[in-house]
């Protein structure tokens, strides 16, 4: 792992940051988010989704989609998916 590469594209870091955002707009603990269930199962809304989409941003730096949790509906896929956009960043 390159010195720079860091913690931003630890895969298990991002995952745990996008369940605890996904448990706060659905008012859950981080621990009752399945990475592996669609969040639209929790209860995330495009609503809620849009303003995930405003987190990721500010948190990683990245310019998303507003289509990302259609596209990688789990917080698996999404972390995988932003995982490849940091490393090749």
């Amino acid at each position: 792992m390159s010195a720079d590469a860091g913690i931003a594209t630890d895969l298990d870091a991002i995952r745990g940051w996008l369940r605890a955002q996904v448990a706060s707009y659905v008012v859950r603990a981080p621990e009752e988010i399945d990475p592996l269930v669609p969040i639209a199962q929790y209860g995330m809304d495009s609503v809620y989704s849009l303003s995930l989409c405003g987190d990721i941003e500010a948190e990683y730096g990245l310019e998303i989609e507003p289509t990302l949790a259609w596209e990688h509906p789990t917080v698996a896929a999404m972390a995988d998916h932003l995982r490849g956009r940091l490393s090749a960043g």
